[in-house]
């Protein structure tokens, strides 16, 4: 699959098979790409924890409060992706620019993360919703958590489903 191919099928993954599990070799090609992804002076301010099994049942449980990613508790691997130090020449740049580069740097890993994951044939979904103290403690991780990635395969018979998103036109301008 080329990149255009993966942005048009691409998509969050809410209902995956919890019978097939994620294959060894598909889940490190996945992390080698988010190695790969560009940061803020190389810096990489960001931990992914891999949780599997049990821990990926209680990480999934932590993220469902007030009903909210139900779907979670299928998926058999969620990525715990939590914040880490900058290296002392982003910290220095942010303080300068007032630019977050800590957040824009785990966007950019979970769309590595996700991207190469379509490309393997996998779902995910990328979770905002969960309770950090818990994941935390579940985890064993002394630093803020950011995202949670459900990732698996989706069960057969999941729609690729219409993309919602704004005309070009309202995202882009030129300016020459």
């Amino acid at each position: 699959m080329n990149f255009s191919e993966i942005a048009v099928n691409r998509q969050s993954c809410r209902s995956y098979d919890s019978s097939v599990s994620v294959e060894d070799d598909k889940l490190q090609k996945i992390l080698e790409s988010a190695r790969l992804s560009p940061s803020a002076c190389n810096g990489q301010p960001y931990h992914i924890t891999v949780c599997k099994g049990e821990s990926a049942k209680l990480v999934a449980k932590a993220s469902t409060g007030m009903g909210m990613n139900k779907f979670a508790s299928d998926a058999p691997i969620i990525l715990v992706i939590s914040e880490k130090p900058y290296v002392k020449t982003a910290a220095v740049g942010s303080k300068i620019t007032g630019n977050d580069y800590r957040s824009v740097d785990i966007g950019i890993l979970s769309a590595y993360i996700t991207a190469e994951a379509a490309a393997q044939g996998l779902g995910t979904c990328i979770l905002g919703w969960f309770d950090d103290k818990k994941i935390r403690k579940i985890c064993n991780i002394d630093s803020p958590v950011r995202l949670l990635i459900t990732l698996g395969y989706p069960k057969d018979g999941d729609p690729l489903r219409n993309k919602k998103r704004k005309d070009l036109n309202e995202l882009v301008s030129f300016c020459e």
